[in-house]
């Protein structure tokens, strides 16, 4: 309506709100506790891990890449490593499935946090391992380590780590029969017998054996291009063996049999920034360290001379590293935490492998390192993120 209809009318325009300067004052007073409510409120909250892609984008990311290791590894043995890897798979689904349904959260089974931890575990156990074994591991993994401490990033210890654990000390004959004849297991009956070279190299007690007498006729090609190539410059030679630790078709570990594709996973995981890859990177540089300083001592050599291409291809190093280490969900949360727990885990893992008598030390590690974590993010907590003191109210006058 018109203001000339309503002065015809005889009706009169609405009276305009009154602003007192204590209305003002009362707005502003609101205004400023909101704001320091919501201050307090941020500054309370335990510190949280920024990644450039959810949950489930990590989680099939990561089960890709360990599933073409899985692949690799069955091209060469009559594809029993993809048995294991499929019973592994239907455990870990089954068993989180069910857990899910009775919560009233089976949408949350497309995350792929079961696909992953299953498929990681199945790259740490050996090739001729029983797939009975497997599955009993992946349901552990799933009902005890996972769900038990409330779900995805509740707990404190890696799913495939400690179904891992579980199965090494739940049936110890079976998992050492499977792996003999695989090199960290020739390895150390060598070593028990007190065989040792000048070089202190572990490839050059291993050729000593028959299964490593003479390379494969691939490793022979490949290496003659490269020493008449590249090392020819620098004036040095690959020995044999090395290329096939790549595609090795020994028993063991199924991670140590697919090197080739876990590299080329491992690509995809960094270049699509999976995790963040310089928690890998610290991991790898403190273990290739302590490798080269003193790697070659338990083989007869001499300091400054251990092999790291043949530690870091062997043992679980590149899964516990790249799978394992760089986990957010079972890491600490601060960078200098991460930075710490990455450290300790490559000196542990060397350790264990060189002088702890464990060929397997690189996952020994990261248990290990899982089993601190609480301890970790306590401090944390308790130092770094600790409730700070909200700033004084503003007052109006």
């Amino acid at each position: 309506m018109s203001r000339l209809w309503l002065l015809r009318s005889g009706l009169s325009f609405p009276a305009a709100p009154q602003y007192s300067h204590n209305s003002f004052r009362h707005v502003g007073e609101l205004m400023a506790e909101n704001s320091n409510a919501l201050l307090e409120r941020l500054q309370s909250q335990r510190p949280q891990i920024s990644l450039a892609r959810p949950t489930a984008a990590r989680m099939w990311l990561v089960s890709l890449c360990a599933f073409m290791a899985v692949i690799q590894s069955s091209l060469t043995d009559s594809f029993s490593s993809l048995l294991v890897a499929a019973a592994a798979l239907a455990a870990a689904v089954l068993t989180e499935l069910l857990i899910l349904y009775k919560g009233g959260r089976v949408s949350a089974l497309l995350d792929g946090s079961a696909v992953a931890s299953a498929l990681i575990l199945t790259l740490l156990l050996p090739n001729r391992i029983s797939p009975l074994y497997a599955a009993a591991g992946a349901v552990f993994a799933m009902a005890v380590i996972k769900h038990s401490f409330g779900g995805l990033g509740s707990n404190w210890l890696n799913p495939a780590a400690g179904a891992w654990l579980f199965i090494r000390f739940s049936w110890p004959v079976s998992f050492k029969a499977a792996l003999e004849g695989s090199p960290l297991s020739l390895l150390a009956e060598s070593l028990s017998r007190g065989l040792t070279v000048p070089q202190g190299s572990p490839m050059g007690i291993l050729k000593i054996d028959a299964a490593f007498a003479a390379a494969s006729p691939l490793d022979g090609i490949i290496r003659t291009f490269f020493n008449n190539t590249v090392f020819s410059f620098a004036g040095a030679e690959l020995p044999g063996g090395y290329i096939d630790l790549f595609n090795s078709r020994l028993p063991g570990i199924i991670a140590d049999r697919g090197v080739l594709a876990l590299l080329l996973g491992t690509i995809i995981i960094i270049a699509s920034r999976v995790n963040r890859s310089w928690i890998p990177a610290v991991y790898l540089a403190v273990f290739a360290f302590l490798v080269r300083f003193a790697g070659a001592l338990p083989y007869g050599g001499d300091r400054w001379n251990g092999d790291i291409f043949f530690a870091l291809c062997s043992g679980g190093t590149l899964a516990a590293a790249f799978l394992l280490t760089a986990d957010p969900a079972t890491g600490a949360k601060s960078n200098g935490g991460i930075v710490l727990a990455a450290a300790a885990g490559g000196a542990i893992a060397f350790f264990s492998r060189y002088y702890g008598a464990e060929a397997y030390g690189a996952i020994f590690a990261v248990v290990f390192v899982n089993a601190l974590l609480p301890l970790v993010r306590f401090f944390e907590n308790r130092k770094l993120y600790e409730k700070r003191k909200a700033p004084q109210k503003v007052r109006y006058s």
